[in-house]
């Protein structure tokens, strides 16, 4: 590796910024470049909903004070890259500034997606991804909101929800599917999120969908109109329906781009010295089999930018994703799953084994192959350990050995959360076999702790 080539990374995401450090504890000659046009520092993209909520101030979302980077001589840029000049390495800015590369690195992140909406321009209409999108929803949410519509289902739709709920502004939800993120959750997992929707007064409305955006004389919306024929009035209208690779300025290009860029397992792209990571780059095959080409989230963005970071300081990997995983909150309720848990399975290949505490906002399911050996888990409402169903997964262990150390996965204090009492009870009851059933502790009992 030459000691004076300089690697430039476009996108300061979890991805890129991961990659720059990773680069810079294995290799201290390299010149590296970071360069946003969103912001000059990295920081926390899932904190912008704590911001709005003013929980937050925008600085707190950044993870490393500001003397960081130039301590370990990382050059950051402000500014958006408007072209690449592949064959003579070259970016040109926006501004009209050029800066020359050796390698360079696009993770370039996501982009709210948007299907051709009559009205879908309109002031007051907006995704949520990206530092200027909360800008821009502080701005339209100022004054004059009466009612709000979010359009898709998913996380971004909820947080927006979540946002829009603590300023005391109405919500309808609109989701053209049956049930509530239901191309990724369970039906009884998709219920028990739309159940507590609704407990928090967000008007979800499942089976409907938007058709168009209606304007007022100023160029603002006033009413979304749906499929059904329904005009809601509305001042304001978040569009979540998912995102998609933010990668426009690389599209009549020589660069090999469908959906996002094309990568191989090293991350790189058809062009030489060209490395593609996050969640504008999409893989030839997928990684794993139950994963997707395109991997949007945080953990596999993480992951991307440490494989690339050690394949440009020279060391032979290839990305191998591991276990399957994913955290969110949906309102106030936890959700965490490891493994291979979709929306539906073939009862003839799988078992599945639910449980749901009475409250109806706790739940665990696990399920397992025709031998009883683990696939993956949900649960909502409390957490547990990573390590513990990484390695469980990764084992194979039986479903019965997994429910029986279930106490040992468990990450909240003993009294506060004694479910793994009774998910054994349950377990037990419906496939029978050699299940350790836990006793209440001593604390307990004291305190009362039931489920």
């Amino acid at each position: 590796m030459s000691s004076n080539r300089h690697v430039v990374i476009i996108g300061n995401g979890i991805a890129g910024i991961t990659c720059a450090r990773q680069l810079r504890k294995l290799d201290d000659t390299v010149k590296i470049t970071v360069i946003s046009g969103e912001s000059t520092y990295f920081f926390s993209r899932t904190a912008l909903m704590y911001v709005f909520m003013g929980h937050m101030k925008f600085e707190h979302t950044q993870p490393y004070e500001n003397w960081f980077w130039e301590k370990n001589r990382i050059e950051l840029k402000e500014a958006w890259v408007k072209s690449i000049n592949f064959s003579s390495k070259n970016l040109l800015f926006q501004s009209g500034e050029n800066m020359p590369y050796d390698e360079l690195v696009i993770a370039t992140g996501s982009k709210p997606n948007k299907f051709g909406w009559p009205g879908e321009d309109l002031q007051g209409v907006q995704g949520l991804y990206s530092k200027q999108d909360l800008e821009l929803m502080e701005e339209n949410t100022a004054s004059g909101v009466k009612r709000a519509v979010i359009v898709g289902g998913g996380l971004i739709g909820i947080e927006m929800a979540e946002m829009l709920a603590y300023k005391k502004i109405p919500v309808t939800f609109l989701v053209r599917e049956s049930g509530f993120w239901s191309n990724v959750l369970p039906k009884e997992e998709s219920e028990l999120v739309s159940r507590h929707m609704r407990e928090h007064h967000i008007d979800l409305r499942l089976n409907e969908e938007l058709d168009e955006i209606i304007s007022d004389p100023n160029a603002r919306v006033k009413a979304i109109r749906t499929k059904s024929g329904e005009e809601i009035e509305c001042q304001f209208v978040g569009l979540t329906a998912g995102v998609t690779p933010s990668i426009d300025f690389l599209r009549n290009t020589e660069l090999d781009i469908n959906r996002g860029v094309k990568v191989d397992f090293g991350f790189q792209t058809n062009i030489p010295n060209v490395y593609s990571i996050g969640d504008c780059a999409e893989f030839h095959e997928v990684p794993a089999a139950d994963r997707k080409p395109v991997e949007q989230v945080w953990y596999t963005g993480r992951m991307h930018g440490e494989t690339l970071g050690y394949i440009l300081a020279g060391k032979k990997v290839t990305y191998k994703p591991g276990i399957w995983f994913n955290s969110a909150k949906f309102l106030d309720i936890e959700y965490q799953t490891y493994g291979t848990v979709p929306a539906r399975w073939d009862a003839e290949k799988v078992k599945s084994f639910y449980w749901e505490h009475a409250g109806g906002k706790i739940s665990f399911r696990m399920l397992m192959d025709l031998q009883g050996k683990i696939l993956g888990v949900n649960n909502f409402g409390f957490r547990l350990r990573h390590e513990f169903f990484d390695q469980a997964i990764r084992e194979a262990w039986d479903g019965a050995k997994v429910i029986s150390k279930l106490d040992k996965a468990d990450f909240d204090p003993e009294f506060f959360a004694p479910y793994y009492i009774e998910i054994p009870k349950a377990f037990k009851s419906q496939f029978g076999g050699d299940v350790k059933v836990s006793k209440k502790t001593f604390i307990q009992k004291l305190f009362g702790a039931s489920v």
